[in-house]
């Protein structure tokens, strides 16, 4: 309120083009990102924005521009973390943009229940986002009607995707390649893997990266043992894993899947890194607090939702090309988890 009593009413946007000095068209390019503002011209009109508290009317502006300043994430799972991770990615850089985001759970993989909900995503108006890690996400990636503003997230692709292709991903098979030659590099005569599902019946980058870096340091490659997203699935195939003496290296495909496979391994009286040594994939806040800690690799899960938000935004604002790529380098972390292979072997 001001001194009278009376409710101020909110700072328009030829207010904060008088605050700053400026034209309220370059309060409009200072908004939407333009590249053309000058850097102090830029930054005296934030400055207007925050002294004024200016919000400009996403709906007004959506009828203007004749565009929707939303965008809708469809996914299968939204607690995972690489997929809670990516979410987390889009709606921070959504909201920087001024864009409101909506998700959409796929909850079958059922060709006609993800058709539908493509559908009803694509209706709402606003771009598309895909995370497609699992059949479902896949499903609804190949099922977006031409011309909806549209990009995946998905598994590293086996072969770089043609340009038309609007995809950002993580370099999963390098990620795994390396964990896998860390490991070999304390001596132990092969890596196990316990694998999570992968997103089409192919073999999965976090697979071949596996198989390459044994393949290539004349290792004996094993028959990866199947998992699941969460830890019972690392539990499971920790258990048959334990049960082998000669097994003393095991990568994960992902840190739920080691925390379960640690606990089979304590279940079994085999010690860790003593005995066997164990590195996941991920980096999952938690692995850095386990006993022993996690050996594992770092993707940028939030950073590659943040990127595919800014791809999407390219397309809606006609202002960036559009080219699929990776995003970030991923980083091996090394933990009390892994260890030199046990004398002897």
């Amino acid at each position: 309120m001001n001194v009278t009593g009376h409710t101020r009413s909110p700072a328009s946007i030829r207010d904060v083009a008088a605050a700053a000095g400026v034209s309220y068209q370059t309060v409009s390019r200072v908004i939407n990102g333009h590249p053309s503002v000058r850097p102090a011209t830029r930054e005296r009109v934030l400055a207007a924005i925050d002294e004024l508290g200016f919000r400009r009317n996403t709906a007004a502006l959506a009828l203007a521009s004749g565009r929707s300043r939303a965008v809708t994430v469809l996914t299968a799972n939204t607690t995972h973390y690489g997929y809670a991770s990516i979410l987390q990615g889009v709606e921070e850089a959504a909201r920087a943009a001024s864009y409101a985001v909506g998700i959409s759970v796929l909850e079958s993989a059922e060709e006609a229940a993800v058709a539908a909900e493509v559908r009803r995503a694509a209706d709402a108006g606003g771009g598309l986002i895909v995370i497609a890690y699992d059949p479902a996400g896949v499903g609804a990636l190949a099922a977006v009607p031409a011309g909806v503003p549209v990009v995946g997230v998905v598994e590293t692709p086996a072969s770089p995707p043609s340009g038309d292709r609007p995809w950002v991903w993580t370099d999963d098979r390098e990620a795994a390649y390396e964990a896998t030659r860390h490991l070999l590099s304390l001596g132990h005569e092969t890596v196990h893997y316990v694998a999570i599902p992968s997103s089409t019946r192919r073999t999965s980058a976090r697979t071949s990266g596996w198989r390459q870096a044994l393949k290539e340091a004349g290792a004996p490659q094993p028959r990866p043992v199947q998992g699941s997203w969460g830890p019972a699935g690392g539990h499971a195939a920790g258990l048959k894993l334990a049960r082998d003496p000669a097994v003393t290296a095991i990568l994960c495909g992902n840190d739920d899947l080691a925390l379960g496979v640690l606990r089979a391994l304590h279940e079994t009286g085999r010690a860790v890194p003593d005995e066997v040594s164990v590195a996941g994939f991920d980096d999952a806040p938690p692995s850095a607090y386990l006993t022993p800690s996690l050996t594992t690799v770092r993707l940028d899960f939030t950073g590659l939702g943040r990127a595919a938000f800014a791809l999407l935004h390219g397309v809606l604002e006609e202002s960036a090309p559009v080219a699929p790529h990776p995003v970030s380098v991923p980083e091996l972390v090394v933990r009390e988890s892994s260890g030199r292979a046990p004398a002897g072997r």
